[in-house]
Formats: structure tokens, sequence, C-alpha cells
């Protein structure tokens, strides 16, 4: 038997399903549609958790974020969900609220709700909230309705006198009632519509340090779709689109994938590949100082994905970061990949160096970069904390190659790695017809940062956006005090990786 606790995706639809109908076979109780699991993982894939046993998922756990304080005690489930909508959800929220946990009854005796109860945990005091709240069903009460109240009921239970499936199992996880709500879940007649509201306290919370301190920096990627778009005008409509909904979550960066405007192609389609870009790399100075109007009026700071830009009779893969304050830097692909020079015939940039930001120092490489760790090693020794890396696959294989790559270069370097790629396809542009991206921030591998080493990651060539806090007062904590330290431990009197010019 094979036990594995991980993130849910929406490819585990069909498991979960089936898994619930057994769970609440008894109960009445609806199964969840595939369109709300999906709009879940959309809003806080983090927070969705499955186990799979023999690669079937069995049981699952479902949360969402919320400001605690709008909704008080005395909430249903339905207003706490905003109507099963989970527009209540919000990253800048005080409280884990549990909307969801269940179990197969054939993997009952596997305490697999404990691992699932002890991820939250894990969760919460990483997003450093204050607490996990849930309405908790009282399943056993309708056998003792006749002579017991809900509150003698749930005295008995905690004394041990009586035991409630649901009850007696969160109370030995370290939670306690904190309110009996009365029409929590209509229809739940085993309740009698009762439930409990419980809560664990998260000891580690820092109520004198905010969730958005000046060392924790908010990270927003878009997993962008290819469209074909009429106008330019319409372009920038989408770009701005995705600017305004990441700012609105107050996030520091936005990254776009390399060549994310490569729809603006078509209307050069009859020409040779090489041509085209080149007329694309015409638009490139106008797309750039529109970006840099955004970053400015939204407060936010782009990395513009990446953009053909010519330069003295040669064609480059630039990427520009735009400043919120104003200034704009670029950054050229060092490492031009096959493809590129053979249809575009690029050349490949000769700067290499980490910007700063008034989130710290950042580096930027693009897709095929990555996997030269030399590069990120050099802006590790430069001081780089975290680094984004737009990219554009077309094939599995050469998502996974960026993705693992990536994950290295985040173990190695002590760093953050976030990367953002295209989805969908452009079948009328040439050379452009398909692409294959699951975005994600990838972190180091330490007691202090997930299992996995994945903060978060997105829906698989899906159109969506990835907002991310990172804590960069943990890396230096790593840095100093980790289990291994590995930028301390290089043998330099054996080797090192240097810049040449």
């Amino acid at each position: 038997m094979n036990i594995e606790l991980r993130k849910l995706t929406i490819d585990d639809y069909n498991d979960l399903r089936e898994s619930m109908q057994q769970a609440y076979l008894d109960s009445g109780n609806g199964v969840w549609s595939k369109a709300k699991i999906q709009n879940l993982l959309n809003i806080f894939p983090e927070g969705q958790l499955c186990i799979a046993v023999d690669e079937k998922v069995v049981a699952c756990s479902l949360s969402i974020i919320v400001d605690y304080d709008i909704f008080g005690d005395n909430h249903t489930y339905e207003k706490i969900t905003g109507k099963y909508s989970f527009s209540t959800h919000t990253p800048l929220g005080n409280v884990l609220y549990g909307i969801e946990v269940f179990v197969h009854p054939d993997y009952r005796g596997l305490r697999l709700a404990r691992r699932l109860y002890e991820a939250r945990k894990e969760l919460c005091e990483l997003l450093n909230l204050e607490s996990i709240i849930a309405g908790g069903r009282i399943p056993g009460y309708h056998e003792y309705a006749d002579k017991l109240s809900p509150r003698q009921y749930i005295d008995k239970v905690r004394t041990k006198e009586i035991y409630d499936p649901t009850l007696s199992f969160q109370i030995s996880n370290d939670f306690h009632v904190r309110k009996i709500l009365k029409n929590y879940l209509p229809g739940d007649l085993e309740s009698k519509e009762y439930a409990t509201l419980i809560e664990w306290n998260n000891i580690y919370y820092h109520d004198n340090v905010s969730p958005r301190s000046a060392q924790t920096i908010r990270l927003g990627l878009v997993q962008w779709q290819m469209r074909l778009f009429p106008n330019i005008d319409a372009f920038y409509e989408q770009v701005k689109f995705f600017i305004d909904a990441v700012s609105g979550y107050k996030s520091d960066f936005i990254m776009f994938p390399e060549f994310f405007n490569t729809p603006l192609l078509e209307p050069y389609n009859h020409l040779p590949e090489k041509e085209a870009m080149k007329k694309l790399a015409d638009k490139t100075e106008e797309i750039v100082q529109k970006l840099q109007e955004y970053a400015v009026s939204y407060n936010v700071n782009i990395i513009a994905g990446s953009m053909p830009v010519k330069e003295n009779g040669k064609l480059y893969n630039a990427t520009y970061l735009c400043h919120r304050n104003g200034l704009t830097e670029d950054y050229r692909k060092i490492h031009i990949t096959p493809n590129e020079q053979k249809y575009y015939g690029m050349s490949g940039g000769d700067k290499i160096g980490v910007f700063d930001t008034d989130c710290g120092k950042i580096g930027i490489l693009i897709c095929y970069d990555v996997e030269f760790p030399e590069l990120s090693r050099i802006y590790a020794d430069q001081g780089m904390q975290i680094l984004f890396v737009p990219f554009l696959t077309d094939t599995q294989n050469g998502y996974t190659r960026v993705r693992h790559c990536a994950q290295a270069r985040a173990i190695e370097n002590e760093c953050y790695v976030a990367i953002a790629g295209c989805v969908g396809n452009l079948p009328k542009v040439n050379n452009m017809d398909i692409q294959f991206a699951q975005s994600a921030v990838f972190t180091p591998s330490d007691f202090a940062f997930p299992t996995n080493a994945i903060k978060a990651e997105t829906t698989p060539n899906t159109e969506m956006m990835l907002v991310v806090d990172v804590d960069l007062h943990l890396l230096d904590e790593l840095h100093h005090f980790g289990t291994v330290k590995i930028l301390k431990d290089r043998r330099k009197d054996l080797y090192e990786v240097k810049l040449l010019k």
C-alpha cells in the first residue's frame, strides 16, 4: 500500500467524487461539482489537500482563508462560503476556514483524517494565520436528542462518556468547541441541524508581525492563454485585466510568460518566421512603454515575460523589468534554443547580473537559461533571493526540463524560484502552434518550507493567475541555520563559478 498526502488537482475529480459519494452515503449530503472544485483550485490551490492510496484519492480536505471579523461566530455554512462561490476567500484574511473533510469508509482505519488535519495545521502556521475554524457536524447527536441538549451532548463527548465519530476526533486533535450553531447546515438530520464551531489556535502566530511584513513578498504569476487578438488594443486589454487583478491583491510583482505577445504575429503569418518576428519586434518599444505605465499606475513591479527586440541588425529575446517607481531595465536571454536559432535567427545576450528592487535583489532567466546552473549561482553570489523564469514550452518534455531545473536552482541557491508559462494554441501562427505549462513557485528544501519544496502551483494548461507570498526571512535563517548550508559549504578551495565579462 502506497499512501501519499499531496495537493488536490482537477485530474483527481473522478476519484474524489466516488470517495465522497461513499463517505456521505447515509447522510444525504451532496457531492461537490467539478466546477466548484476547479474554482477552489484556482483561488487557493495550496489549501486543497488529498490523500491517495495506491494512486487513488480516498480522502480530502478543502479550505479557504477568510477575514473572520467580517463574519463572526454567528454565521452559516452558506454565508461563510459566499453561497458556495468561495468569494469570501481572501489571501489577506486571518483564519484558515475548513469547508470539507472526508475519508472513504473503506479506508477509515488508516488515520488518514489525522494526516489531513496535521497538514492543515502546518499550512496555518506557514501562512501565519491566527487559527483554523470550521463548522463541525455531530452525527451521533440524533441518538441522544430526545434526552440531551446539544450542550449536554458535547460535554459528554468531551468527557468521553459518549463517542461521536466527528467531534471526538476533532477534540483529540486539539480542537475546542467555540460555540454551538443552529441551522448551520440545513438538512443535516443526523446532527439535528446543529453544528459545533470548532477552533485550533496557532500558537506560533505573530500578532505583532503582519503576514505582509517587509520580509514577505507577494508574487503574482500569469499563466497566459494564447489567443488571437483583433488588434493590439485587445491585447492590452487582456494584459491590463491580469495586472488589475493581481494588483488588487497588493502583489509586489507580476510576471508574464516568455513570448506572451506572439499572438500579435498572426497578421504576418504569410511571411517567413524570421521576418514575421522582426515585424513583432517593431511593436516591442510601444508594449514596454505601456507596461511601464501600468507598473506605475497599478503600483506593481512587472516582469514583462519576453519579447523580440532588434538591435544592430540582430534579434534578441528580451524581458523587461518595469519597476513601479518608473524605472525600466532589461535582460536578454543568454542561451538561445536550436528552435530560436533555426526559425528566428536569434542571438544570445551578454549581460548577467541581479536587479535591485524595492523588494530586494532578484534575478531573471528566460526559459532555457534556467537549465544552466552557472547563471543562477552567479546571481546567488550577488545576493539574489528570488529568481523569476518566464518560459514557453510546446511539449511536456520541454516543460519537465524547465520545471526540474528550476526546482534544483531553488535548492542549490537557497532562493525562491517562480516560473510562468503560456498555455493553449495558436493555429494561425507558424511555429507557435501548441504550448504546455504549469506555473509554480519553488522553495528550498528544509523544515521551514513545504515538504515537497513547492510553495504553490497552478492547474496545468489552464489560464489562471497564481498569487503567492514568500518569506525572505526564512531564506536568511536557512543560510545560517539550515539542516545543510549549501552556499556556505562549497569547496571554494577546489572550484569556483565566476563571471568573465
